[in-house]
C-alpha cells in the first residue's frame, strides 16, 4: 500500500497486550480494554488525498476481547489537515473506510465523534511522546533488554497494527476525554 507511519498505543493491561499474540482471542488482562493511540503518518493517502505528514489521536474503549467488536471510538485530528484530509481521516478511523486499512472494520459500533486539535507526536531518542490538548497525554518507551541497542520486539505477527511490535512502558498515559478519566501509567504499550 505504500503508507508508512508509526503508531504507538497505551492501553489498561497489566503486562503486555495479549492482543499481539492471540490476536484478539485472548481477553485483555483486565477483561476489558481502555486505551489511547497516536498515528503519525509519514507517508499516505485515501482516495487520492494527500494524509503525509500529519498525526491523530485515538481514544478506544472495548468492552471484552478486541475481536468481538463493540469498540468506542473517538478520534482527534490533526488540526493542520485540509477539509479533505479530516474527511478521509474520519472515514478510515471511524471505521466507514471499507479495506483501506482493515483496521477499524466491523469493530467500531460506536464513532463517538472526532475533532480537529493540535496532535503533537515526538519523538525523542527511543521515547515517543504524543500530546492531544487536554484529552491526551502520553509517552512511551521501549523496555530494555539485555542488550540495550535492540529494541524487546515480537515480530513477524498477524497483528492488525502490524508484523512487528516493539514492546514498550509508559512513563505517562493520561486521558481525559468524553467523560472518561484513564491513568495507565507503566501499564502495557506498544510501537508499531
Amino acid at each position: 500500500m505504500g503508507h508508512q507511519g508509526e503508531l504507538i498505543l497505551n492501553c489498561n493491561c497489566t503486562v503486555f497486550c495479549p492482543c499481539v499474540v492471540s490476536l484478539g482471542k485472548h481477553p485483555p488482562t483486565e477483561g476489558y480494554c481502555q486505551a489511547w493511540a497516536g498515528v503519525r503518518i509519514d507517508s499516505g493517502h485515501h482516495e487520492g488525498e494527500d494524509l503525509s505528514g500529519l498525526n491523530v489521536g485515538l481514544l478506544l474503549d472495548i468492552p471484552g476481547n478486541m475481536a468481538r467488536g463493540n469498540w468506542k471510538c473517538a478520534a482527534y485530528i490533526d488540526e493542520r489537515a485540509s477539509e479533505a484530509a479530516y474527511d478521509a481521516l474520519i472515514e478510515i478511523f471511524s471505521g466507514r473506510a471499507r479495506g483501506t486499512t482493515g483496521l477499524f472494520k466491523m469493530l467500531v459500533s460506536e464513532f463517538l465523534g472526532a475533532e480537529r486539535a493540535p496532535v503533537d507526536f515526538q519523538t525523542e531518542g527511543k521515547t515517543r511522546r504524543l500530546t492531544v490538548g487536554k484529552a491526551i497525554q502520553g509517552e512511551v518507551t521501549p523496555i530494555a533488554g539485555p542488550d540495550p541497542d535492540p529494541d524487546v520486539m515480537v515480530t513477524n505477527t498477524g497483528y492488525w497494527m502490524g508484523l512487528d511490535i516493539t514492546i514498550a512502558t509508559p512513563s505517562k498515559g493520561r486521558v481525559r476525554a468524553h467523560g472518561r478519566v484513564w491513568d495507565f501509567d507503566g501499564r502495557s504499550a506498544e510501537i508499531c
